[in-house]
């Protein structure tokens, strides 16, 4: 607690008080903390002071606070106890965006000489007292046992409940694990409501840790719901106009009479009854804490139910009027965020002064010299420069990086008014508003509609307020049929979320584990991830419920009890039967399904076929054959020029060619004219009956499964009827007790199996990756090989197939501009599954290595199957001609002809694709050659755009100074 922080009301204290006070004062003034304190602007609050305290005694602390709380405070008094100490400090992001901005903001208070910036490529200052870095080099750092880490006191982990993401998470865990022991970890996360079980984790892996929660949010949030053109307060008020818990009754009233009027005009019933009521409701809005004569429902007519759908520009132009301003728009969709500032373009708003237009074009041209003339109109640079003259910009993944840090840093200065952003903006940088709108409570996860979460819906309203600019902060959802009031406020009163482990063992994990700390200890630090403290933990949950279970089945036992013979045996003789007759029926199913399969696989590109049953595409021709034997995927063309896919979950019967025709080697079937042209051959080879290979029955060998299952059904059948409790009156009466015993006992043995199953998981998917690299010969007798070295410095989701691909030789003769195609090949991943055949690639030398490609990929996809590890993705070739283009020196544009992919999701695979080939380029000792040339590749991937990220700026740079434009090379994949 602050020394101070109680002597507010110094004149009701006793002499005695008083002198105990001013005693606490002085002490408190003497600490480091107290030093500290002093030095700043503002008072601590009390978390900070508390977390500062546990550090200042050699704890490691873990602080979870609400966004804008002041969490960094405590990490800057990490740096200042470094500086003290003259130790190291590190400070860790997640994203290099977020380290850029943090080195920006430690140079200014500590100067250029302190501080060091590594992401990747870009290396400032490495050996500074404070090195600010993205958490992924600080892991590779620590692989590597890096000289950087020598007399490193302190790491802040800032967003560490990152380690959830399943992409990249576990990293966090693996810095913590594997940082030195001297070193104090400081933790800052988002509110969540399991920091003391993360908190009682890094206690067993860091040793003493003090968890410091505050709840408290700086800048008060109000929570609002649009219905129509009126601004409801969701929470009703007490009498001095705060919040309580209770969801305005207004609000529920209204939404329970539009329901009405809605199911009446449903059925067909609108008149004039509905419309009457539509007139009549009405009244105040609760808790107006701004002019009374602007919005709400304040006694005038509602409008009609079509109209409570607020429109984009609806909501900007109220929001401007309430006094709301600057906002973020959610939007969970690109396309939705790009058709907002559409729509606010030709809405005609306009939400800046003649100045501010002057000060942000002048920012936008400025920071615009760095694109070529002729990609500004492909990219649509003018269309989003006069949304930012006028106030307001899109912000999403799909968005060049250059318009996207143009945007961040206009709306940090308040120039641009208004952002419609998808969710990734909630993860970024620090972009705080007054205002944060909600417009679906429903967001597309890739498969389906979901509503959002109570942590969704936190992360998203962590952004409104501003410290220390903003009295309070507001969250506006938009009003959607079928809204529910009460779950709106269940969302906005549960806002802490739960923090869970996304750490599994990769290869390349597996290979620097062995190397530096042999089988067993490399296990140890596995058994000791939050991923396995939390399994750990909730088996002993499971076990408890397994001790209730075993004592009612004795009950069950007892009671199921037959004078006549051992009716559990009688009763599993009674299940098997059941079992067995439900086999003979699904054996012809199966044979079926099988008859399909091999049909499918037999299918050769020209195949004209007869597609019947459930997806009934009638006579279509094969376009790409099934590639896995054992899941069968056939592209086809229909008559009527359309694309499909057929696979053996879709098909009734078994699939037999009637016809063939001849087809170009290079299927451009993404056209629909060329899918035209494929569809017309067909046609013309119709004519040419080919005779049918099968008669689309079952193989003999399943017809004799079929009589073998019902001779077992029969001889079961006599066995049931022999045992001496058939005969039993009581038999059903039993039986009913049997069958509660059988579904317990089953739902017990289900509970065992999941204790048995959380125990050493970890381990033991660490052990047979050990096994499989072993059979691979990346690994020999418990040792990495050297073929297995070079895995040690490949990072990513293929890391294994890259090395294995790296041994074949594929890479010997390979041009630089061939390594770039092919690292395009091996880091993208397409969106959706629709590319169903392999294109013509750009170079001979890469159309032989796709086949080299997916020949090893699918030798690795058996083995993981096999050994029941998760599958690497097969490599899609979406991205090689766009890269390949560009490495030949094209245009943006150009580069991406004949690709759906934006602009900003190019240059973030091309990112990728410089972050692989600079881990080859690493491999100077084993592989000399191929590292100069994929040096050089990387160099021809890293230009324009592409080389653009963002420009460090120190503080005592002009923005007139000859090098403002300098474009800085950093990591493009952090």
């Amino acid at each position: 607690m602050s020394a101070d922080s109680s002597d507010h009301q110094h004149h009701d204290l006793s002499p005695s008080e008083r002198y105990a006070a001013s005693r606490r004062r002085t002490e408190f003034a003497k600490t480091e903390v107290g030093q500290f304190s002093a030095a700043l602007k503002f008072p601590m609050d009390q978390f900070q002071v508390e977390a500062s305290q546990y550090l200042e005694d050699g704890h490691a602390v873990l602080v979870a606070a609400p966004t804008g709380a002041g969490k960094t405070v405590v990490a800057e008094f990490a740096i200042h106890l470094a500086l003290a100490q003259g130790k190291k400090a590190f400070y860790t992001t997640p994203i290099k965006a977020l380290s850029n901005q943090k080195y920006t903001d430690l140079v200014a208070t500590h100067g250029a000489e302190k501080v060091g910036l590594l992401t990747g490529d870009t290396s400032r200052n490495p050996n500074a007292q404070i090195v600010v870095m993205t958490t992924e080099v600080l892991r590779n750092m620590l692989y590597a046992e890096s000289t950087t880490l020598e007399n490193l006191g302190y790491v802040v982990m800032d967003e560490v409940h990152y380690l959830a993401d399943r992409f990249r998470g576990a990293v966090w865990e693996e810095v913590i694990i594997h940082l030195p022991e001297s070193v104090q970890l400081v933790a800052l996360s988002a509110t969540v409501s399991n920091a003391e079980e993360f908190g009682a984790w890094l206690d067993t892996v860091r040793g003493s840790t003090a968890v410091v929660v505050s709840e408290h949010r700086p800048v008060p949030l109000w929570q609002h719901v649009v219905v129509g053109k009126d601004l409801y307060d969701l929470f009703s008020m007490t009498g001095e106009k705060e919040p309580t818990t209770r969801v305005n009754p207004e609000l529920v009233q209204l939404a329970q009479s539009i329901q009405r009027d809605a199911q009446a005009n449903d059925w067909g019933r609108p008149g004039t009854r509905s419309r009457n009521r539509q007139r009549t409701r009405g009244g105040r809005r609760q808790g107006d804490r701004r002019q009374s004569d602007h919005g709400g429902a304040r006694g005038r007519p509602q409008p009609p139910r079509k109209d409570l759908r607020v429109s984009r520009p609806q909501m900007v132009r109220m929001l401007s009027r309430e006094g709301l301003l600057p906002c973020i728009g959610f939007i969970f969709s690109r396309n939705g965020c790009d058709a907002a500032v559409e729509q606010c373009l030709s809405a005609g708003l306009d939400l800046t002064t003649d100045t501010e237009k002057q000060q942000i074009l002048e920012t936008v041209d400025r920071a615009a010299t760095v694109l070529a003339e002729q990609d500004r109109d492909a990219l649509g640079f003018w269309g989003f420069r006069d949304g930012l003259r006028r106030g307001f910009a899109a912000h999403h993944a799909g968005l060049l990086p250059l318009f996207k840090e143009i945007v961040e840093e206009l709306f940090a200065t308040g120039l641009v008014k208004v952002v419609f952003a998808t969710e990734t903006l909630a993860l970024g940088i620090n972009m705080p508003a007054r205002t944060v709108v909600i417009e679906r409570l429903v967001k597309f996860d890739g498969e389906s509609h979901k509503d959002i979460t109570p942590g969704e819906y936190t992360q998203l309203t962590g952004r409104a307020g501003r410290r220390g600019i903003d009295v309070e902060g507001h969250t506006v959802v938009l009003w959607q049929p079928g809204l529910d009031p009460s779950a709106v406020a269940g969302l906005a009163a549960r806002r802490t979320y739960p923090l869970n482990s996304s750490f599994k063992p990769t290869y390349n994990m597996a290979v620097n584990l062995l190397t530096q700390f042999g089988r067993e200890r490399s296990r140890n630090i596995l058994e000791s991830s939050f991923a396995q403290f939390q399994a750990d933990r909730a088996v002993v949950g499971i076990a408890q419920e397994v001790q209730r279970q075993e004592h009612s089945l004795t009950g069950y036992e007892e009671a199921m009890e037959c004078h006549l013979g051992d009716f559990t045996e009688y009763a599993r003789l009674r299940e098997e039967v059941s079992k067995a007759e439900k086999a003979a029926s699904r054996s012809r199913n199966r044979a079926q399904r099988r008859a399909v399969m091999e049909s499918l696989n037999k299918l050769a590109v020209g195949d004209i076929i007869d597609v019947q049953g459930s997806r009934d595409l009638g006579t279509s021709v094969v376009v790409s054959a099934a590639g896995n034997p054992t899941n069968p995927r056939v592209g086809v063309v229909t008559a009527k020029g359309q694309l499909r896919r057929l696979s053996t979950e879709e098909m009734d019967e078994p699939i037999v060619p009637c016809a063939g025709v001849e087809l170009p080697r290079k299927l451009l079937t993404k056209s629909p004219k060329h899918r035209k042209n494929i569809a017309g051959w067909m046609h013309g080879a119709i004519s040419q009956q080919r005779p049918p290979i099968s008669d689309g029955e079952a193989p003999v060998g399943f017809r004799y499964k079929d009589e073998f299952d019902l001779n077992q059904v029969d001889e079961l059948r006599k066995e049931l009827h022999a045992h001496p409790c058939h005969g039993c009156p009581e038999r059903e009466n039993h039986q009913t007790w049997a069958n509660r015993w059988q579904k317990l006992r089953a739902e017990t043995d289900k509970n065992i199996a999941k204790i048995q199953g959380r125990t050493n998981t970890i381990a033991r998917t660490f052990d047979r990756i050990v096994t499989l690299l072993t059979d691979f010969g990346y690994v020999e007798y418990d040792h990495v090989t050297e073929r297995g070295k070079s895995l040690r410095r490949i990072y990513g989701d293929r890391d294994l197939l890259v090395s294995m691909l790296l041994q074949s030789g594929l890479m010997d003769d390979m041009s630089p501009e061939d390594l770039a195609g092919l690292a395009a090949l091996l880091v993208f991943e397409a969106p959706t599954e629709d590319q169903v055949f392999q294109p013509a690639m750009p170079t001979q030398m890469l159309q032989g290595a796709l086949d080299i490609v997916d020949e090893h990929w699918y030798t690795l996809e058996q083995a993981e199957r096999q050994a029941d590890l998760t599958v690497t993705a097969q490599p899609h070739p979406g991205l090689v001609w766009p890269i390949v283009r560009w490495v030949r020196g094209s245009e943006l544009l150009t580069s991406l002809s004949g690709s759906d992919m934006a602009a900003g999701d190019f240059i973030r695979w091309a990112r990728q694709v410089m972050d692989l080939l600079g881990q080859l380029a690493g491999l100077d000792d084993t592989h000399p050659d191929l590292a100069r040339r994929c040096r050089r590749a990387k160099d021809l991937v890293n230009r324009g755009i592409v080389a653009y990220s963002s420009t460090v700026r120190l503080p005592d740079e002009r923005k007139d100074d000859d090098d403002y434009n300098t474009i800085e090379r950093l990591d493009l994949n952090q």
